[in-house]
C-alpha cells in the first residue's frame, strides 16, 4: 500500500496515509521554515534532516514522496551527492526530489537544469521563502508528479489482478490497436500475447455467425463513450467459433477522449441467456426493459372525466336566503372549492337555524385565501413566531410608513456566482473521509465532521457516494466524470462564508433525502425517477443562496426579487440556476444523453421539490400530504385488518397515485430541509447557533441599510435562543414530523425531536439566552 494521499483507479484505492515531506537543510533558515508551514497548510507530514547521513536513515524509515534538498550552499553538502545517495535507496523509484537554487542575478544566464535531472532530482525550486509559494509549488507537485507515481505503483498490483482474473480481459486504443490480453484470454482464443499485441482488431479473422450489421451497433455505442453488453460469437486460432458475453467499457482520458477500450469476455452459457437477453439491435434488453418499465409507469394518467364539472348535480336554489354565492353556479367550470361552497349552500336550505349560522362561518373561513396557513396570535403573544412567520412566509413588502414601500439596490456580497478557489480533487479521497461516508447510510451520520475533514466540500464527497448507491449514473446514462464535474460545479456555487445555507447545509439535506428514500414505505412509493429527481433536488435546492431571506430580497429591491416578482424568488433562482449551471458545458451535463420526453418529467419532478422548500406554502403541503395520504392510508389500513383475506392493496394504490407521489416528494424534500431538530442533540445545536447568526447578520445589515427589520426578535444583543428554537418547532415541526413519521416509520427522529425540545425548554426555564447553559459557578 502506497503511504500519500488517496489516489483512485476506478474504486481501487492506493493509498491510507498523508504525504510525507522531507527537508534536507543544513541550517534552519526562511526558506526551511517556509516549507515546514506550508506542509502544515497542505496538511503534508513532514521531517527535517540536517546531514546527508541523518536524511538516508529518515529517509530509508518513512519513504517520503517529497524530498526537499537545499541547494544554496554546497559548504555544507553537495546537494547533487545527497540527491544520488536517496536515489541508490529502492523506496526512491517513485519519489520526487526537488532541489531549493539561490535565484539568478539578472545580469547573468540562468543555469541548465541538466546537471541537476542527471544527479536524479525531479525539479528545482528557486528560492523564495514565501509560506504561499511554497505552498503552491507543494500543491503541484502533489497533482502532478507524485499522483503520476502513485498510480505507477498501482499498475504492478492492477496487472498482477488482471493476469490472475478468471475472465478474459483485452484492452485496445481508441483505434482498437491491441494493447494487453490476459492469460484467460489467451486460454479463451488460442492466441499467444505476443500474436496479438500491436495489431489491430480488423486484422484478427471473425466470425461469420454475427449478424452483419452487429459490429456497426457496437461501434455507433462505445464511440459515444457509452458501455455495451451483449452476445458476441468470436473465432479462436483454431477457426472454431465462441459465444462469448462481451462487455466493453469505453475509458474515458485527458480531455475528456476515450483512449482506450476494455473488453471483458466470458463463455456464453445457457442459462445466461435467462438473464442477458439480447434485443433484435444486439444490445442488453435488460436496462431497457428497466428504463421502459419508468416509461410506463409516467404514461399513467387521470381519466379527464373523473374531474369534469359536474355542475348540473347541485340541487337547484331558486329561493336562496344567500344571494352573495349565486354567481358561483353559473360557472361553468367548477373549481373544488366551489363545489364545496355549492354543497354547504344547498345543506343550509334544510338546516336548523345554529346549523345554518355555523355554516356561514364555515363559508366564511372557505373564502378567505390564506386556507392553510394557522391564524397567529398577537404579536405580543409571541413575537418568536410572529419573526419566524413574517420572515419565512412573507415577500417581505412591509410598510415603512405610510402606503410606500421600500426599494433599494442590494449590497450584500456574493450575489452573483460564487468562486471556488481551490478545485475540489475527486480522484483524492483521504482515508478519513472515505471513512468518515461508511456511516451515512446512519440518521446520525455527523456531517459537521465531513464538513472539516473536506475543508467545507461535503457535498462533492457525499453526493458520489449517495449517488452511486442509488445508480443515478446508470439512470442518468451519464459517466461518473461527468458526475463529478457536476457536483463540484453545484458546491463551487454554493456560498461558503454563509454560515448556514452553504454546502454542508445542501450535504446535509442530500443526506436526509437518501435516508428517508432508503425506508421501505418511501422507497414502494417511488419509482427511480423520483428518486433521481430527489436526490438531485437536494443537492442543488440552495445553490448560490445568499444567507438572505426572501423578505429581505424583496424589501431590497433585489435583481433576483425584481426578476421573479417578489414571488419564492431564492426558490425560483435555486431551480433556475441549477439548470443553467448543469446544461452550460458538456463536460459537467448529466442530462444530456437522456430522451426528451424523459428529461422533461425528470426537470418538472426537480423543480416543483425545490419550489416545494419555499415556506409560504408550507401548511398547504403538509395538510395535502396528511389529508391525502395519512388518513386514507389509515382508514384502509384498518378496513384491511379488520377484513379476512384482504391482499392491502389499498394502501398502496394511495400511494402510488402520480398525484400522491408528489405529494410525498414534496413533503420528503421539506422534511429533509428542515430536520436539524430532529439531529443528534450536538448537531442541532451547531445548526441552531449557525441558522441564528444568518438572521442576526440579516438584522445587521437590515439596520445599517435603513430596511424594515423582518425579523427583530433576531438581534444578537437581545435574541433568546431558546425561545426562537422551541417556537420553530412548535409552529413549523411538530405536525409536519408527525406526520411524514405516521408515513415513513421515523421513531429515532421524533425520539431526537422529543429530547431537543426538552434541551430548548430547559435553557428557557433557565432563563439562558445561549446555545449552551452556563457554565456551574
Amino acid at each position: 500500500m502506497v503511504s500519500a494521499t488517496e489516489e483512485c483507479i476506478g474504486p481501487m484505492r492506493l493509498t491510507q496515509e498523508p504525504i510525507q515531506v522531507l527537508l534536507v537543510f543544513a541550517k534552519e533558515d526562511g526558506q526551511s521554515d517556509a516549507f515546514w508551514w506550508a506542509c502544515d497548510r497542505a496538511g503534508f507530514r513532514c521531517n527535517i534532516a540536517r546531514t546527508p547521513e541523518s536524511a538516508i536513515e529518515c529517509f530509508l524509515d518513512k519513504s517520503h514522496e517529497i524530498v526537499v534538498i537545499d541547494g544554496r550552499h554546497s559548504r555544507y553538502f553537495e546537494p547533487e551527492a545527497v540527491c544520488r545517495l536517496i536515489r541508490a535507496t529502492k523506496p526512491s523509484e517513485h519519489t520526487v526530489i526537488m532541489a531549493v537554487v539561490p535565484e539568478t542575478p539578472s545580469d547573468q544566464e540562468e543555469q541548465s537544469v541538466l546537471p541537476l535531472l542527471c544527479a536524479g532530482f525531479s525539479r528545482r525550486y528557486t528560492e523564495n521563502s514565501s509560506v504561499s509559494a511554497c505552498y503552491n509549488e507543494l500543491l503541484q507537485v502533489e497533482h502532478g508528479e507524485v499522483r503520476c507515481q502513485f498510480k505507477l505503483r498501482a499498475c504492478n498490483s492492477v496487472f498482477t489482478a488482471l493476469d490472475h482474473c478468471q475472465e478474459a480481459v483485452e484492452i485496445t486504443s481508441e483505434d482498437h490497436v491491441i494493447q494487453y490480453v490476459n492469460p484467460a484470454f489467451e486460454r479463451m482464443m488460442g492466441y499467444h500475447k505476443g500474436e496479438l499485441i500491436g495489431k489491430e482488431l480488423t486484422e484478427l479473422p471473425k466470425s461469420d455467425k454475427n449478424r452483419a450489421d452487429l459490429l456497426d451497433t457496437i461501434n455507433t455505442c462505445i464511440k459515444k463513450g457509452k458501455e455495451w453488453q451483449g452476445i458476441y460469437y468470436a473465432r479462436k486460432k483454431s477457426g472454431d467459433s465462441i459465444q462469448q458475453h462481451v462487455k466493453i467499457t469505453p475509458v474515458i482520458g485527458q480531455g475528456g477522449k476515450i483512449r482506450h477500450f476494455v473488453s471483458i469476455k466470458r463463455p456464453h452459457s445457457d442459462n445466461n441467456k435467462q438473464v442477458h437477453k439480447i434485443n433484435r439491435d444486439g444490445e442488453h434488453s435488460l436496462s431497457e426493459s428497466h428504463s421502459l418499465r419508468h416509461r410506463d409507469r409516467r404514461k399513467e394518467s387521470v381519466d379527464a372525466r373523473s374531474v369534469s364539472s359536474r355542475g348540473s348535480d347541485a340541487p337547484t336554489l331558486q329561493n336562496r336566503r344567500y344571494s352573495s354565492v349565486a354567481r358561483i353556479h353559473s360557472m361553468t367550470i367548477e373549481a373544488p372549492i366551489t363545489k364545496v361552497i355549492n354543497i354547504i349552500n344547498a345543506a343550509q336550505e334544510s338546516s336548523p337555524v345554529s346549523v345554518a349560522e355555523a355554516l356561514d362561518r364555515v363559508l366564511e373561513i372557505l373564502r378567505t385565501t390564506e386556507l392553510y396557513s394557522p391564524q397567529l396570535a398577537s404579536k405580543e403573544d409571541d413575537p418568536h413566531t410572529n419573526d419566524l412567520v413574517g420572515g419565512l412566509m412573507s415577500d417581505g413588502l412591509r410598510r415603512l410608513s405610510g402606503n410606500e414601500y421600500v426599494f433599494s439596490k442590494s449590497t450584500f456580497p456574493n450575489m452573483s456566482q460564487s468562486q471556488l478557489a481551490i478545485p475540489v480533487t475527486l480522484n483524492d479521497i483521504p482515508p478519513a473521509i472515505a471513512e468518515l461516508l461508511d456511516d451515512e447510510d446512519q440518521w446520525e451520520f455527523n456531517i459537521l465532521e465531513l464538513e472539516a475533514a473536506t475543508c467545507k466540500r461535503p457535498l462533492t464527497y457525499l453526493g458520489l457516494k449517495i449517488f452511486a448507491g442509488f445508480g443515478v449514473c446508470e439512470f442518468l446514462s451519464c459517466s461518473e466524470v461527468t458526475l463529478r464535474s457536476w457536483l463540484q460545479v453545484i458546491e463551487a456555487n454554493y456560498h461558503a462564508s454563509n454560515s448556514y445555507h452553504n454546502s454542508t447545509h445542501a450535504a446535509d439535506v442530500l443526506h436526509a433525502t437518501a435516508y428517508f428514500l432508503r425506508k421501505e414505505r418511501v422507497k414502494g412509493s417511488l419509482d427511480q425517477l423520483d428518486e433521481v429527481a430527489a436526490l438531485i433536488a437536494a443537492t442543488v435546492h440552495d445553490v448560490d443562496h445568499p444567507g438572505r431571506t426572501n423578505s429581505f430580497l424583496c424589501n431590497a429591491g433585489s435583481e433576483l426579487a425584481i426578476l421573479y416578482n417578489d414571488t419564492a424568488v431564492l426558490e425560483s433562482h435555486h431551480a433556475a440556476l441549477a439548470f443553467q449551471l448543469t446544461v452550460r458545458d458538456s463536460k459537467s451535463n448529466i442530462f444530456k444523453n437522456m430522451d426528451r420526453p424523459q428529461f422533461r418529467t425528470l426537470r418538472q419532478a426537480i423543480i416543483d421539490m425545490v419550489l416545494a422548500t419555499e415556506m409560504t406554502r408550507h401548511f398547504e403541503h403538509v395538510n395535502k400530504f396528511a389529508n391525502s395520504i395519512n388518513k386514507p392510508m389509515a382508514a384502509s389500513e384498518e378496513s384491511s385488518s379488520n377484513s379476512e383475506g384482504s391482499d392491502n392493496e389499498g394502501p398502496a394504490g394511495i400511494r402510488n397515485s402520480p398525484e400522491n407521489r408528489l405529494l410525498i416528494k414534496r413533503m420528503m424534500i421539506k422534511c429533509a430541509d428542515v430536520a436539524n431538530p430532529c439531529r443528534p442533540l450536538e448537531l442541532c445545536i451547531e445548526w441552531a447557533g449557525r441558522i441564528s447568526e444568518e438572521y442576526f447578520a440579516q438584522t445587521d445589515e437590515e439596520k445599517r441599510q435603513g430596511l424594515p427589520v423582518v425579523m427583530p426578535v433576531f438581534d444578537r444583543n437581545t435574541c433568546s435562543i431558546p425561545k426562537s428554537q422551541i417556537s420553530f418547532i412548535d409552529y413549523f415541526i411538530t405536525d409536519m414530523f408527525d406526520a411524514w413519521d405516521a408515513f415513513a416509520s421515523l421513531p429515532g427522529l421524533m425520539e431526537h425531536l422529543s429530547e431537543n425540545y426538552k434541551y430548548w425548554k430547559g435553557l428557557d426555564d433557565m432563563k439562558c439566552k445561549s446555545l449552551r447553559p452556563p457554565p456551574p459557578p
